[in-house]
């Protein structure tokens, strides 16, 4: 097995340390069926990104994470690569200028949705009619954006056919991070839209019994985040097709910020991925690498590892650099930064020498905070298989200094 057994937590790739400790801190609390780490693992908020852990009959609304149904979507389409090729500057500019990135929305259009007439808003009346208002209007207000942090629309030119593909990578916005900061403002006896303390990165996960009545509505809350989130990556898709002028061939579309009903080795639990990628066998997922990197889609093997994992994967190559230590601290007040570790010479020098032609990001999303996706598909190697490989000729996401308190 490429995977090594660490007080019970299973782990695939190098370990990290502070992840690590997390996902041991994961597994003594709870009904806990296995705690697991994906190669492209590192610290997040209580459960470590990165990090799988499948429960008895509960739910963590701080493994799910603030960022609800966060995932990706690659379309192939019936253009070739080269074809764009000519003109990706114009084209880029089109999609960072029709596309809203950021906190805002760069156009007036307001997208309609027959999901903001599913059933499970009821969830939110029973909290509360202005907790339900408050909520809709975001959603509606955000439908259709990609905010910021490391999010984004991507071009690529799968390798050996040359084929275009367009990635893209986002959640449920501030209505997923309403949602999330709500149910565990509840489960703490707080207000569904008080304030909460400063939490703690390795705080014990917070758990609600699924047949409680708290975690049956924050489970219905939550399949109606990641419906929105679905709803919002096929949107921008489909603005970028019809920029393009394609249409779409193939589609992958998954979340890996969720927690799903799943049977493992003869038993229901309750997967909760935070930044792992769902591997079943022959089931399909995009995984994105950095802007000077390869992304991929995979399938799913049926293998013994891959049911020791859970059939979960990466969801990306993973963090080695944080983002102050990369772009440096931020002044809000005078707009400007200090002490980073990477300049922005040195990331266009970078996205260039790799053929990307960019707009916005910062250096915080730089080649060189992440690892290679190669580095960590090839720990994976026993339960996916890789079918198309995907380089990078295009990347929009939100400017450098853009404030989004909805990122990641």
């Amino acid at each position: 097995m490429a995977y090594e057994v660490i007080d019970g937590v299973r782990v695939w790739g190098k370990p990290d340390e502070g992840a690590l400790a997390q996902a041991r801190i994961c597994a003594s609390h709870g009904n806990v069926i296995q705690a697991l780490l994906m190669a492209d693992h590192h610290k997040g908020y209580s459960q470590p990104i990165g990090g799988v852990v499948a429960y008895d009959g509960q739910i963590s609304p701080s493994g799910v994470g603030y960022d609800i149904g966060c995932g990706n979507k690659a379309v192939r389409t019936n253009v070739q690569a080269a074809d764009i090729m000519p003109r990706i500057g114009p084209v880029m500019d089109l999609i960072a200028k029709r596309v809203s990135f950021g906190i805002g929305r760069s156009n007036s259009e307001k997208v309609d949705h027959e999901l903001f007439d599913d059933p499970d808003w009821s969830v939110y009346l029973a909290v509360g009619r202005q907790e339900h208002d408050k909520l809709k209007a975001l959603a509606r207000d955000q439908l259709g954006t990609v905010g910021s942090g490391n999010h984004y629309v991507d071009l690529f030119e799968e390798t050996g056919t040359g084929r275009l593909w367009i990635g893209n990578h986002f959640g449920s916005r501030g209505f997923g991070h309403k949602t999330a900061s709500g149910f565990l403002n509840l489960a703490a006896g707080r207000e569904f839209l008080g304030r909460a303390p400063g939490e703690s990165m390795d705080q014990p996960p917070v758990l609600l019994d699924m047949d409680s009545e708290l975690g049956d509505m924050y489970y219905r809350a939550m399949k109606l985040a990641g419906r929105y989130a679905y709803a919002g990556r096929d949107y921008v898709i489909s603005q970028v097709l019809s920029l393009l002028g394609a249409e779409a061939e193939l589609e992958v579309h998954n979340h890996h910020n969720y927690a799903w009903k799943e049977r493992h080795h003869g038993r229901e639990a309750i997967v909760v991925r935070k930044g792992a990628t769902p591997s079943a066998p022959g089931q399909l997922g995009f995984i994105g690498g950095s802007m000077g990197d390869i992304s991929v889609i995979v399938r799913g093997k049926e293998t013994e590892e891959n049911r020791d994992a859970f059939y979960s994967t990466v969801h990306g190559a993973g963090r080695i650099m944080s983002r102050t230590q990369a772009a440096g601290k931020m002044n809000w007040k005078t707009r400007s930064r200090s002490g980073g570790q990477i300049s922005p010479e040195q990331m266009q020098a970078a996205v260039r020498s790799f053929g990307v032609e960019l707009r916005g990001a910062g250096t915080d999303e730089s080649p060189f905070v992440y690892r290679r996706l190669q580095e960590v598909l090839d720990a994976h190697a026993d339960t996916i298989d890789v079918l198309h490989v995907l380089k990078p000729i295009g990347v929009c996401m939100a400017g450098a200094d853009e404030f989004d308190p909805y990122k990641d």
